[in-house]
């Protein structure tokens, strides 16, 4: 049954490029321009329709054998409180234990003679429930995911086994070192606040959940106008409305009360938190600034500053002919085992910045690369290196929406998000509308003088001595243990 269904992971894929002559690679070159224009046009677009109630069902037939639908709900951490944060998380493990039609059993026998996939997966801000299937199986597949939704099996004894696994899941979380600095990093920059719990929640939390909260949370927030049932592949968009008004048209849009909750601005603080953690062979750091929501103009600009930044490991090749002048210098000097720039988004703020992994002598060298990058970033960006960037996030853009399943997540994320799904000739006209000012400007106004959210675990009291407020990039370069990194970071 563990083939049929799971939890959602997610996979990275690479593009090997073989060498051609000249002479053909400007004939390569010209019919590749050619094809990326007319795949571009010719994706099918996104259709969207709206129920009575609220629910909006949108979808893209592509006219392939298999399908991939389901509901994203506009629920996560950020929805809950102090009290029930991890509700969310708790109820998503509840959809693989059956629901009040359908007994757990059954449930895995009915997904698994269909030969589909049942996934699901809870973010900060969404909630989503997914089957992959045969195009054929449409129909089925909506009306096991809209009893899965609305019909969830809340019996004690399916209660108190997710507790166990949730709890079980929480211990093998924590030794995920990456997913444990994300959730400290929100925890620091976005202190007191609900952006600033984590996903799965306290396990004392998990440990009192009764029946009361999970169907307190459902009634408050698994309303039709704060869904999107959406779907990819061999599928047709009106019989996928009509399958929606018949399974999901029965959904409630009114609150009790007549109270509609509505996310509380979620404030940034530039703070640090430092741990230490004597079994970890190396550092672990982040730091990040406040960043722009969804629906800004800026984000564009700044997906190329974080093209541009890129990543590194030590198994990489290349050392120092790599074109991110941060992993030049990481792999020249041996400054850090690996590093990631991230841009990470919610509806109305999110975060800009750097994670890596390095030897504990090496954390403050590292920072100043870093941020000395940042810096150039907003001064002396040049228009070689943002066309580059450019045609690297263009094809990382198309690459990602290989396949049903990418491309049914990518249009319920969105529509949750805009309200609409852009499409990739939208957003191909946005990437070419940037250039090296609009990227030194857009920079310029989030890293600038911007006191950042600095976390450390490392492996012994060797914590940055440096103050926040310090941190931020100005142009001034603090005193580094290395000359010669100094003198990199002053030719950038």
């Amino acid at each position: 049954m563990a083939a049929s269904v799971y939890r959602a992971g997610s996979a990275a894929g690479r593009v090997l490029l073989s060498s051609r002559s000249s002479a053909l690679l400007g004939v390569t070159r010209s019919r590749s321009a050619l094809s990326y224009a007319q795949t571009l046009s010719n994706i099918p677009d996104t259709q969207v329709s709206a129920l009575e109630n609220g629910l909006r069902v949108a979808s893209e037939e592509s006219g392939e054998p298999t399908c991939t639908v389901g509901v994203w709900i506009g629920a996560g951490s950020r929805y809950e409180n102090a009290k029930n944060n991890g509700v969310g998380y708790f109820l998503e493990h509840l959809a693989f234990k059956g629901t009040k039609k359908r007994p757990q059993a059954a449930l895995e026998q009915e997904v698994e003679s269909m030969g589909a996939h049942l996934s699901t997966y809870t973010t900060r801000e969404q909630t989503a429930v997914y089957i992959k299937a045969l195009s054929k199986d449409l129909p089925k597949a909506v009306e096991i995911l809209a009893d899965v939704v609305q019909n969830k099996s809340l019996e004690d004894s399916q209660i108190e086994k997710t507790r166990e696994v949730v709890l079980r899941e929480m211990q093998e979380l924590d030794s995920n070192l990456e997913e444990v600095m994300f959730d400290y990093l929100h925890a620091t920059a976005f202190q007191g606040t609900p952006l600033g719990q984590t996903i799965v929640g306290p396990s004392e939390n998990i440990k009192r959940f009764t029946r009361a909260d999970l169907l307190e949370y459902i009634n408050l927030h698994y309303k039709a106008p704060r869904m999107v049932l959406a779907a990819a592949g061999g599928i047709n968009h009106k019989e996928l409305c009509e399958l929606a008004q018949r399974h999901l048209g029965g959904l409630s849009s009114e609150y009790e009360d007549g109270v509609i909750p509505v996310l509380a601005p979620c404030r940034f603080t530039g703070s640090a938190l430092s741990a230490r953690n004597d079994d970890l062979p190396l550092a672990h750091v982040a730091i990040a600034v406040d960043g722009p929501g969804w629906n800004s103009a800026d984000n564009v600009a700044l997906a190329l500053a974080n093209t541009i930044l890129s990543n590194y490991d030590t198994t990489y090749g290349g050392g120092k002919n790599l074109s991110s002048n941060v992993a030049r210098a990481a792999a020249e000097y041996n400054l850090c085992q690996s590093f990631q720039s991230f841009n990470i988004r919610y509806s109305d703020t999110g975060l800009f910045g750097l994670h890596f992994v390095t030897d504990k002598h090496s954390i403050e060298d590292m920072l100043h690369i870093a941020q000395g990058e940042w810096m150039r970033l907003c001064t002396s960006a040049t228009d070689g290196e943002v066309s580059q960037a450019k045609k690297t996030l263009k094809t990382a853009l198309v690459a990602q929406l290989d396949g049903t399943t990418p491309v049914c997540e990518d249009i319920g994320r969105q529509v949750l998000a805009y309200g609409q799904r852009v499409s990739l000739e939208e957003w191909n006209s946005r990437i070419d509308a940037v250039n090296a000012k609009t990227l030194r400007d857009v920079c310029s106004k989030y890293l600038y003088d911007r006191c950042p959210a600095v976390l450390q675990s490392v492996p012994s009291s060797r914590f940055l001595t440096t103050t926040v407020s310090a941190m931020r990039c100005t142009g001034c370069v603090s005193k580094l243990q290395k000359t010669s990194v100094l003198s990199f970071l002053r030719s950038l």
